[in-house]
């Protein structure tokens, strides 16, 4: 579909007109039938709004595969489909009993070199104290110095390789990494693990807010689009829910669909709704513009093949004229050109089809 610049009226209107056009609709409805009802022009605050379609995604980044860096048994999973989860929730546990027992082993490794450390450390003060005193040959200090530097570096050794069963330890408690939403789970209770060439995927998460609207902009209406604009949109899936956005990003290349060349728009996407999901389709407004114009009801613009023209009030009856019209929404048509902004203008009932060009007095 080709996107389309329009101009969508705003609905505060100008306190200069406001409270005649109030009483011009009062009396369109209170009007019996064949009584003419006029209008007099407005000025109203217009916003011109570019339209196309488009399509949510997740940005880069915003959708996690959580997995595994160790091997096992999943003896706890925490998460089904759905599930809402914070950063640092727990999505699912692997069994660890076999390194818990490594962590043991490897705690008493470092008490023992811990001991063999201080011992050392007692003989080479006692080597230096002997040698100050000449009881001993200097080699002996030699000794006890290489003696203590070994057992310094098989202390760290044993903090090292306790570090590491520790990091592995961690590795069976599986956290989310950020706040969002799961959308698939691929393990179960009791399955096996191996994490020795693929890191197993346990989880996908969405991210909260990582919904983006892209939109297809036609090469006609993307000198009116910038960064900043204000965008509403609606879903095929709820089209009386109106959601908001700005104008996030603006591709710099356009790609060629169906022969039409259009540029994509990317929108952030204010306070994302539950209601939006992944690869809806939406319709956009991308509001690019505002300004103050001449406006008339609708019904008052009458069409007769490619020209336009309204009935206007005469002292001696109506008289035609014809009118340069701007752009119109549902509700009001923009006047450029053909009347003024004290004619009163036919709202109805309209002459009937093929009427002079000018009408008498009822």
């Amino acid at each position: 579909m080709k996107a389309g610049a329009v101009i969508a009226g705003v609905v505060v209107a100008l306190g200069l007109a406001g409270g005649a056009w109030y009483a011009f609709s009062r009396a369109g409805g209170d009007a019996a039938a064949g009584e003419r009802v006029f209008v007099t022009p407005e000025r109203r605050v217009m916003a011109a709004s570019v339209l196309a379609t488009g399509i949510l995604r997740l940005r880069v980044g915003g959708e996690v595969r959580v997995g595994a860096q160790l091997s096992g048994i999943v003896e706890k999973l925490n998460v089904e489909v759905g599930s809402k989860i914070r950063k640092g929730d727990i999505i699912a546990e692997i069994d660890a009993s076999g390194l818990e027992a490594r962590l043991a082993q490897a705690r008493a490794q470092v008490a023992v070199e811990e001991q063999g450390l201080r011992r050392a450390e007692v003989e080479l003060s006692r080597a230096r104290q002997l040698d100050e005193r000449k009881l001993v040959a200097r080699s002996q200090v030699e000794d006890a110095q290489i003696a203590l530097d070994e057992a310094r570096a098989l202390l760290v050794k044993a903090r090292r390789d306790m570090e590491v069963v520790q990091t592995d330890l961690s590795y069976a408690v599986i956290r989310s990494p950020i706040t969002g939403t799961v959308a698939s789970v691929t393990t179960q209770e009791g399955e096996t693990v191996a994490a020795s060439f693929n890191t197993p995927t346990f989880a996908t998460v969405i991210e909260d807010g990582a919904l983006e609207l892209i939109a297809m902009v036609d090469e006609t209406d993307i000198g009116n689009v910038a960064i900043g604009n204000p965008v509403t949109f609606t879903v095929e899936s709820y089209p009386s829910q109106e959601f908001t956005g700005q104008v996030a990003r603006i591709a710099p290349r356009g790609s060629i669909i169906s022969g039409v060349v259009n540029f994509e728009v990317m929108i952030r996407i204010d306070s994302p709704a539950e209601l939006l999901k992944p690869d809806m389709t939406a319709n956009v407004s991308i509001r690019t513009a505002e300004r103050e114009a001449l406006v008339l009801p609708n019904a008052t613009v009458q069409r007769e093949g490619s020209d336009r023209y309204v009935w206007v009030k005469q002292d001696d009856g109506l008289v035609r004229k014809a009118v340069s019209v701007g752009t119109k929404d549902a509700s009001f048509t923009e006047i450029r050109q053909g009347i003024g902004p004290a004619d009163q203008i036919l709202l109805s009932p309209q002459p009937r089809a093929g009427a002079a060009g000018q009408a008498g007095n009822p």
